[in-house]
């Protein structure tokens, strides 16, 4: 687990950690049931503030990709497979739909990628329009 923080980096501190966590999930670096560091530990480690890990913290459990147990720690939730499950069968019900549409490959992976630019887009403007902390 390689998490580091940019401090010269226009994105929030708190999203760096976020994303960074939610990156190695995903791509499975940091399998279901892996512990992650406490609060504290973490915000040492990366010289943050103790409540910008947590506020990162938050939002991973939110996303349902991490999950607290007490004093047992914070761990590596079981969503994110679960999420990926249902992202590939909406994705196989899409290509379903598109198929009946007469829309061919090429097509249908344009209109995905054109979606996924825009949300990619309004995710930044929505970042950017956050005020300071």
């Amino acid at each position: 687990m390689i998490i580091s923080v940019d401090t010269n980096s226009p994105i929030p501190p708190y999203e760096q950690v976020r994303s960074a966590f939610a990156a190695q999930i995903k791509d499975r670096t940091l399998p279901v049931g892996t512990k992650l560091p406490t609060v504290r530990k973490l915000a040492e480690d990366l010289g943050i503030a103790p409540n910008t890990v947590a506020k990162a913290y938050r939002e991973l459990e939110e996303a349902g990709l991490i999950e607290t147990r007490g004093r047992a720690g914070t761990f590596v939730g079981d969503s994110g497979d679960q999420n990926r499950k249902l992202a590939q069968k909406a994705a196989a019900e899409y290509a379903a739909i598109t198929r009946k549409l007469g829309l061919t490959q090429g097509e249908a992976v344009a209109i995905v990628n054109a979606a996924l630019a825009a949300n990619v887009t309004a995710y930044r403007t929505r970042l950017q329009e956050r005020p300071a902390h």
